[in-house]
């Protein structure tokens, strides 16, 4: 427990610190906005730019390990997107924030170090993997998701290509045969936007919290957090242990990003559509803080 307390700890210093900083009124209310366009913009495009430009993709894919995550995700997704519109009704960008919260892991504050300290080297491949794929798909598939509700294939397509999001997966994929002859100076500045997203995106929603406090409700944001925490590792436990046939760290490895809270993009996602702000925060805030629990429980399940 102590361990799992000492992962999630950095995500809630940052959260503490961002609604800290509002409360005693340091910083103005139109700065987290400020700091959510900078991460949305900025950060996170050049982050996916390093990650996809940069990812080592073996030429044969582990179909069974890809299906088993995804399969999960997506049904964790659209149950989240019915549930928000049936019993909660939550409506356009708002059901997408909703399954994007319910569906995208925290990887960077807690899925990377909870993992490789429970498979050590044996989980850098795996974990390397759904790392380089993760985010690209999922941003890319929650934009879809918004631009295409009211536009046009013209106008989705114009859209698109003109999202910060799209742009920084395209030109990270069409960097890797030639990211050796990137200069220096230019991956400095990716490196240290990249590394600033994270840190920002988290200040930013302790922020939105003093902002919005629980005045969505606590309803939607629990049934969330159980669907990421409990539903989600629990489709992709049965689909890579018992229907795919995979080595047992690769499994676990799935299972226990699976297994992470919500992540900050749900609130970054959001904040730029100004729709479903308070629940993505407090849906974030609250599966981090019941991860504590979950993620000791999954490791204990998974014998590691």
């Amino acid at each position: 427990m102590l361990a799992s307390l000492l992962v999630v700890l950095p995500v809630f210093g940052l959260i503490a610190l961002g609604y800290a900083a509002r409360w005693l009124k340091i910083v103005r209310e139109t700065t987290g906005e400020g700091l959510s366009d900078f991460v949305f913009v900025l950060a996170v495009p050049c982050l996916l730019f390093k990650t996809l430009a940069t990812a080592a993709i073996p030429a044969v894919q582990p179909w069974g390990y890809w299906i088993a995550y995804f399969a999960g995700l997506t049904i964790v997704w659209a149950l989240a997107m019915l549930i928000a519109r049936r019993v909660f009704a939550r409506s356009g960008p708002e059901l997408v924030v909703s399954g994007f919260a319910a569906a995208q892991s925290n990887t960077v504050f807690v899925g990377i170090p909870m993992i490789l300290k429970a498979y050590g080297e044996a989980g850098a491949v795996p974990l390397g993997l759904l790392l380089a794929v993760h985010l690209p798909v999922t941003m890319t598939a929650a934009t879809i998701l918004a631009e295409g509700r009211s536009a046009s294939l013209a106008m989705l397509v114009k859209r698109l290509f003109t999202h910060p999001i799209i742009i920084g997966i395209l030109l990270g994929s069409a960097a890797r045969p030639i990211v050796g002859l990137i200069p220096t100076p230019l991956w400095t500045i990716v490196d240290l936007l990249a590394g600033a997203a994270v840190p920002c995106a988290l200040v930013s929603l302790g922020i939105a919290m003093r902002r919005y406090g629980v005045t969505s409700g606590i309803g939607l944001p629990a049934v969330l957090s159980g669907l990421k925490l409990g539903l989600h590792p629990l489709i992709v436990y049965v689909l890579a242990t018992k229907v795919f046939s995979m080595p047992p760290h690769w499994s676990g490895v799935a299972v226990l990003f699976a297994a992470c809270p919500c992540g900050i993009n749900a609130y970054l996602f959001a904040e730029r559509y100004r729709q479903g702000v308070a629940d993505a925060s407090s849906a974030i805030a609250l599966s981090t803080m019941l991860s504590l629990f979950t993620t000791a429980a999954w490791l204990t399940w998974l014998g590691v």
